[in-house]
């Protein structure tokens, strides 16, 4: 077993939709699973010509739940020449009940803030509504007010559908909205979810936000809830991907793709090739910099920026520099931006699923205390 891994047996594979799955993992080992923060996310191991690749996954079932831990996967079919998804097509095509498969402990910045007491409104696209799900069986035992908010195509891609409806009630309220709804379908709106949708939808209220879905999606939302007052604090996002936050995102020219009919928030949006980059917690809520600033150059490429604390971690200070270097997860998981520390001292804001070797550094989860040379 891998360091950081244990390994699991599926005990089921439920079809939840046309294209959605749910698999159910229990620990081979006897024990319970492991304690799991709503909206947090498992690592795989999935084998991938000869070798493995890991893949991470929001789990979706009660957080509260000791006996499995279930994550619910979109299979990912390749479009316009693009490649399936190694996971969700191994995950649903290739493992069976019965099998294992070495799965790593909950990780995750992007979880429900049960401290907090203001209302809740979980806005969701596509399979992003997976935390939703996670969060929402734990706000069932809560005081606050909750409204579950889920944007998809139609019935027959909508899992979990009546999981939702059955965690309804007084204070939690589950509002659907289809973009092409089909006969039979049972929905509260059509279309996108824009902000007229969105007023006539939720009292005035103080919201606590949480938002998962595509990215485009994610993008014209974020601005819609500024538009009606929420701010940027209250709004929870998680992302993978190169882009550092929806900001920037929203803040580039409108593309031809948008949907002609949309809102004109969603029809000003950059479609981007990723639809499955989830996001992390706005400027806001980023680790803050290190007290010891200083100088960070890339040896290689002949660069040099001044860490400032304007960057997330030393990944997004060597792209802000003009550099590409190599990375997948952004989450100290996938080890692709490990590269070598020629000198100084980094810390760790996320820790690393494994570590790396001595004089090896994972830029994406770490930024410099002082000084330091980087071999890129």
């Amino acid at each position: 077993m891998a360091e950081g891994f244990r390994v699991f047996r599926v005990a089921k594979k439920v079809v939840e939709s046309e294209i959605i799955t749910s698999f159910y993992f229990e620990p081979t080992d006897g024990g319970p699973v492991w304690e799991v923060k709503p909206g947090q996310y498992l690592t795989l191991r999935v084998p991938s010509a000869g070798d493995h690749v890991l893949k991470t996954y929001s789990v979706s079932s009660c957080p509260s739940e000791t006996g499995y831990h279930r994550i619910t996967v979109k299979r990912e079919s390749g479009l316009n020449g693009a490649p399936d998804g190694v996971g969700s097509c191994w995950l649903h095509d290739r493992i069976e009940v019965g099998e294992t498969i070495d799965i790593a402990a909950p990780r995750g910045v992007f979880y429900l803030d049960e401290d907090s007491k203001r209302p809740v409104l979980l806005l969701s696209g596509g399979v992003g509504l997976t935390p939703m799900v996670s969060m929402l069986h734990r706000l069932k035992n809560s005081d606050r007010d909750v409204y579950f908010l889920h944007a998809c195509e139609n019935g027959r891609v909508h899992a979990l559908r009546d999981e939702v409806i059955a965690l309804t009630g007084k204070r939690i309220h589950a509002r659907f909205v289809y973009r092409t709804p089909e006969d039979g379908d049972q929905f509260d709106g059509t279309g996108m979810i824009d902000k007229a949708f969105l007023q006539s939808t939720l009292p005035i209220d103080d919201y606590d936000v949480y938002l998962c879905g595509p990215v485009p999606f994610m993008a014209a939302m974020y601005q819609l809830l500024q538009d009606l007052g929420i701010p940027k604090a209250r709004i929870a996002y998680e992302f993978f991907g190169k882009a550092a936050s929806l900001d920037q995102i929203a803040a580039k020219p409108a593309a031809s793709k948008a949907a002609s009919n949309a809102a004109p928030t969603i029809q000003a949006l950059t479609f981007l090739t990723n639809p499955d980059a989830w996001a992390e917690a706005d400027d806001t809520s980023k680790p803050s910099s290190s007290s010891s600033e200083g100088q960070v150059t890339f040896r290689r490429s002949g660069a040099s920026a001044d860490w400032d604390g304007s960057a997330h971690s030393l990944l997004e200070l060597a792209e802000n520099s003009g550099l590409n270097p190599e990375f997948s997860c952004r989450s100290g998981i996938c080890n692709s931006c490990k590269c070598g520390l020629v000198s100084g001292e980094v810390e760790y804001f996320e820790e690393p699923l494994v570590a790396p070797e001595d004089g090896q550094v994972l830029i994406c989860c770490s930024r410099p205390k002082g000084a330091v040379v980087l071999d890129i």
